[in-house]
């Protein structure tokens, strides 16, 4: 077994580097470029890391080029240039360098410093793949599994992700378990799904740990296990995985897996409607909505179904609606609360027909239109809606609007 390198012998060896560098040796210069990169045996230093493999990719050496290029993309020891990225990589691409091929191909994928071009993405793709870089292989799934740069293909898509998997590549034992969880390209069997999910978790991929978390709490694929499904999900939710986090907070709030705990539910919820998530941002409002104890409960449930609202989630637009209608956590505004109740009312909600087709009926935040209100009823009771049958039958035995509107 090797033995780790004193900081003697580091010291000793940067010595030695530094002398072969100056002299013009191009692999002492990469790997000086290397140590000053990593702070191995000498003060990290990224314009020194810089400097030194500029020097030895301009020598042709293919390592120096691709980690150059890569200097330049993420702009270390340098000032972020994509175009001198693309042209490094290229470079040491040319020369079969598999990473630098990988590389070049996502510059195309992505557009940064070359014209967006999903068919070069893959062919550089099949070139680091072919070479056995797991990580290429991976993405090479991904173009045949998404028709990206050729057609959709699931049986190679399969054959490439199980190429990268076995080489314990964590992203593609998640997408893998994906296609045995969907049925893609392969017979749907979710105890292989668990599997490859298990294999990426344990990597602290936290999509797959939150994953092995679904799988425990629904039984599928393994034996449902309350306490496990929220072990692995606090994993994921830990790593700021935003739908692990809004699984953790529904279990803590429902008391499954773990002992009901709204206060440590509220912090998870929180954590992911600030992130974005539409169902976190909903709930949160309900759980501030059904404290009755203070005016600013009120008013963080009308931001929070605000939020939820503006990406249509048609629960919050009709919470929101109520709101504005009674004036509940801010002053009332039938004009709002009409205008919340038609989003959540064209997305098919029939409480949110029934109460925008009594505003038409009786002119309230909208101009009366008997019409309307007989066609909004109308669609409400079509769904079941007790209330906006009654009220259809109303109008209709009062003369009121058109029966086929």
């Amino acid at each position: 077994m090797k033995k780790p390198c004193t900081a003697q012998q580091a010291h000793s060896n940067y010595l030695w580097f530094l002398e072969s560098a100056e002299r013009g040796n191009p692999y002492a210069q990469f790997n000086l470029g290397r140590m000053f990169k990593n702070g191995d045996g000498v003060a990290r230093d990224e314009a020194l890391a810089f400097y030194w493999m500029g020097k030895s990719a301009r020598q042709g050496i293919a390592y120096a080029q691709n980690l150059l290029g890569a200097m330049y993309y993420y702009g270390r020891g340098v000032e972020p240039d994509d175009e001198l990225a693309a042209h490094w990589f290229r470079l040491a691409a040319r020369q079969g360098e598999a990473s630098a091929q990988q590389n070049l191909g996502q510059m195309y994928r992505k557009g940064r410093g070359l014209v967006h071009s999903d068919a070069l993405a893959f062919g550089w793709f099949c070139r680091a793949a072919e070479e056995g870089l797991a990580s290429a292989q991976t993405l090479l799934g991904e173009c045949y599994a998404e028709g990206r740069g050729v057609a959709r293909n699931y049986p190679l898509a399969l054959a490439w992700y199980r190429k990268a998997a076995l080489q314990n590549d964590r992203h593609a034992q998640l997408r893998l378990g994906l296609m045995y969880k969907h049925g893609c390209g392969v017979a749907r069997n979710e105890v292989q799904a668990v599997a490859w999910f298990r294999l990426a978790a344990i990597q602290d991929l936290p999509a797959a740990q939150r994953l092995v978390g679904v799988a425990f709490a629904e039984g599928l694929g393994v034996p449902g296990d309350a306490c496990r499904a929220v072990s692995w999900t606090l994993r994921a939710a830990e790593q700021d995985d935003v739908d692990a986090q809004f699984n953790l907070a529904l279990m803590l709030a429902q008391g499954r897996g773990a002992e009901r705990d709204e206060e440590l539910a509220l912090i998870w919820y929180h954590r992911a409607a600030e992130a974005g998530h539409m169902l976190a941002q909903y709930n949160l409002g309900a759980m501030y909505g059904r404290s009755r104890g203070s005016d600013l409960d009120q008013r963080r449930a009308l931001e929070w179904y605000r939020r939820a609202a503006e990406q249509g989630a048609a629960s919050a637009q009709f919470n929101l609606a109520v709101m504005y209608a009674s004036g509940c956590g801010t002053s009332r505004n039938d004009e709002l609360a009409a205008a919340w109740y038609r989003s959540a009312a064209e997305q098919g909600d029939a409480g949110a027909q029934n109460n925008l087709g009594a505003m038409y009926a009786s002119g309230v935040g909208v101009e009366r239109d008997d019409a309307q209100a007989m066609a909004w009823y109308a669609k409400a009771a079509g769904q079941g809606h007790a209330l906006a049958q009654v009220n259809l039958d109303a109008m209709q035995s009062a003369g009121r609007g058109r029966q086929d509107a």
